[in-house]
């Protein structure tokens, strides 16, 4: 038996923060590495489609419906419904276990 699949969508603030991963790096001469970044994001959060649970619980707020996955130095925190995951956010992580 095949397991459900969830739609992954990417809230407005999610994009933003990957536009400006990609926009700092170009700052810094080196928009490859942002591209590299993204696309890294991109294939890490593809997970979330078999696996919406595999994040661990945002300790912060303490609740089962948001999550996050570690990608030091980045944190990508997304929101599981009930068919759907949605990134929220996509920022560096000061507190990185």
């Amino acid at each position: 038996m095949m397991a459900n699949r969830f739609r992954v969508q990417f809230a407005k603030s999610a994009e933003d923060d990957l536009l400006d991963i990609v926009t700092w790096y170009t700052s810094q001469k080196v928009p490859e590495v942002g591209t590299r970044l993204v696309a890294s994001v991109l294939e890490r959060v593809g997970q979330l489609a078999l696996f919406p649970d595999s994040g661990k619980i945002v300790p912060e707020f303490d609740t089962q419906w948001l999550r996050e996955l570690a990608m030091p130095p980045y944190r990508i925190v997304y929101r599981r419904d009930e068919s759907v995951v949605t990134i929220v956010r996509v920022s560096l992580s000061a507190h990185m276990t």
